[in-house]
């Protein structure tokens, strides 16, 4: 009578309990989301210009595009040139920045435009991207 015991009693200690590795798989979850920067893209692919000196902006948060047609994009959509700061401004915190991804055909006075439009919307980090060149 004495086995039957220890063999009921050994049945219930070998289950599993993942409760607290599901507790630890949700606060990392927790984590990632919390430290994950969002970038608001630009919605279109361009063909960036290349420069030597280009160098990289992790604090980036909108993208803004200027298609060699003339068409300015954010966060995927068509924005008129004298709207793009009223658009970009409420996508950027305090400490964010904006990058305007010009194409290489684009108009530069387009481009000057633009910049000027999201600086007197009140956002004063703006860059231009480049492709990081040999020459």
């Amino acid at each position: 009578m004495r086995r039957r015991r220890l063999g009921a009693e050994s049945d219930e200690s070998n289950e599993v309990n993942l409760t607290p590795m599901l507790d630890v798989v949700f606060i990392m979850l927790i984590f990632f989301i919390v430290t994950t920067s969002f970038i608001k893209e630009s919605g279109v692919e361009i063909e960036r210009p290349e420069s030597s000196a280009a160098s990289p902006r992790p604090d980036a948060q909108v993208m803004v595009a200027i298609t060699q047609e003339g068409a300015v994009w954010v966060d995927g959509q068509a924005v008129d040139v004298h709207r793009v700061g009223d658009t970009v401004a409420p996508l950027v915190s305090g400490d964010g920045s904006v990058v305007i991804q010009a194409d290489r055909e684009a108009a530069t006075g387009l481009l000057i435009q633009v910049m000027d439009r999201i600086r007197e919307a009140g956002v004063e980090q703006v860059a231009v991207a480049a492709s990081r060149g040999t020459s």
